[in-house]
């Protein structure tokens, strides 16, 4: 019989350690990840005016191939759930990687529409299958008390990745062609596979649940604390959901947790719409309200700059309160300050204002969503909990351009901006019930543990 007092928890082992170099190394290979995930789902974008002029080709005609990487994504992430039960979470995340970048060379041999928007597709479910993997990778190796901000943190990866896609573009195109922008998303993101594949742990938790050897334990540990003896140790972890049965979608619809999974696919959902909605279409906007091109590329960029100072304000603050309240507050600043945009068209110190509040609200609540979902769900549940939340919230990405359209054609402006804000209070809502939700299990599981000790 092991001694129980050489069981150890690894989670509150790890929420006992100073932030090591390991854990360093975990969080910006992962923010790596995310950055050239979102450089590969950009790509497409700084490619298309080229091939307008080459193919000869309305701009019409490439509208399904934007959309392709963005239905991809979704596909990706609904595919990564069940993936993640049968294998294991980091054999996931280098697999897709390896995909999205093998998809990426095949985009420089598409020859017409259909072809590149076909690799476009297969880009996407790569893209998509490996974004829940590095979050559950770095929230499991993130202490308690700065998980929020550490995995927001590594979401911001995204917008690195966005810059990046831009900048390589104006510097590779003019000298080198179109398929020069594939190329460098194709080697990037195989070598970093390399890496992930070699230098970074399966999560924690997920070899304590899966009762993979103490040795292998132990040597990831010893990366994090160097000085400690873990001879002889059983390794343990403590979580109220892990005795639940079943796996992936068997987690996520359980009783405890299938109104805050509800909740959770409203919330990206709504919020990706709105996001997506938002960045497709202000541009425009603001240009015709009298604003040079200049400006509103400009305005649009400060949309990104808040969602940067959002994401790290909400993650200092979902580790000091409730996380629910805290991104629930989030999507309503984003609301009401989307809504001023509509109104402030004309004052450009005001309409500034409005969108770097707007950015940091929306954005940053956004951003938030992966370590929201992290938090929910139990570690035999969590990657595909995450990777459905993903994958559910993509289809609004897909919706949210074509409403605009239809918007723009019926209603003006100021009706735009307040359909747009509306839909960001949806997650307010959703999120407010996650929390009673959540609040009536804990209540009825500490009535039962009081009567089973009475």
């Amino acid at each position: 019989m092991t001694d129980s007092s050489k069981t150890l928890d690894v989670k509150r082992f790890i929420d006992a350690q100073r932030f090591s170099p390991y854990q360093w190394l975990i969080l910006v290979v992962c923010f790596l990840t995310i950055a050239i995930d979102t450089y590969d789902a950009f790509a497409v974008g700084f490619v298309v005016p080229v091939l307008i002029q080459e193919w000869h080709l309305d701009k019409a005609v490439f509208g399904p191939v934007m959309s392709a990487s963005i239905f991809g994504m979704a596909i990706g992430a609904l595919l990564a759930g069940p993936l993640f039960d049968r294998t294991t979470p980091k054999t996931v995340m280098v697999a897709s990687m390896v995909m999205f970048g093998l998809c990426s060379l095949g985009s420089t041999f598409a020859g017409t529409p259909l072809s590149l928007g076909i690799w476009r597709f297969l880009t996407g479910i790569g893209i998509g299958a490996a974004v829940p993997g590095a979050t559950t990778l770095v929230y499991e190796y993130a202490p308690a008390r700065r998980s929020g901000l550490l995995v927001n943190t590594m979401a911001c990866g995204g917008m690195l990745g966005a810059a990046a896609c831009g900048m390589t573009a104006g510097m590779l195109i003019p000298a080198y062609g179109w398929k020069s922008l594939f190329m460098v998303g194709a080697v990037i993101p195989i070598m970093l596979a390399a890496v992930v594949h070699f230098t970074m742990p399966e999560p924690l938790r997920f070899m304590v649940m899966r009762q993979w050897p103490a040795d292998r334990i132990a040597a990831v540990l010893r990366r994090i604390a160097p000085a400690h003896d873990f001879e002889g140790v059983r390794f343990a972890f403590s979580e109220e959901q892990a005795k639940s049965a079943g796996t992936g979608m068997a987690v996520m619809l359980t009783k405890p947790l299938c109104t805050g999974t509800l909740a959770l696919w409203v919330t990206y959902f709504a919020g990706t719409f709105a996001y997506y909605l938002l960045m497709g279409w202000m541009p425009t906007l603001i240009q015709e309200s009298g604003a040079t091109l200049r400006q509103a590329t400009l305005a649009t960029s400060l949309l990104a700059l808040g969602g940067i100072i959002g994401a790290f304000c909400v993650g200092w603050l979902m580790d000091r309160f409730e996380r629910n309240s805290v991104v629930a507050l989030a999507f309503a600043v984003g609301g009401v300050s989307v809504w001023l945009i509509g109104q402030q068209a004309h004052n450009p110190v005001w309409l500034t204002a409005s969108i770097i509040v707007a950015g940091m609200g929306l954005n940053g609540a956004m951003f938030s969503m992966g370590a929201l979902a992290a938090a929910f769900y139990p570690t035999h549940g969590r990657s595909s909990g995450i990777a459905w939340m993903y994958g559910i919230g993509r289809i609004g990405g897909i919706l949210g351009p074509i409403t605009g359209g239809i918007l723009l054609r019926t209603n003006g402006a100021e009706a735009f901006f307040a359909v747009v804000a509306t839909t960001i209070l949806i997650p307010t809502l959703a999120l407010w019930a996650k929390r009673w939700a959540q609040s009536g299990v804990r209540e009825q599981q500490t009535l039962q543990d009081d009567v089973k000790a009475g």
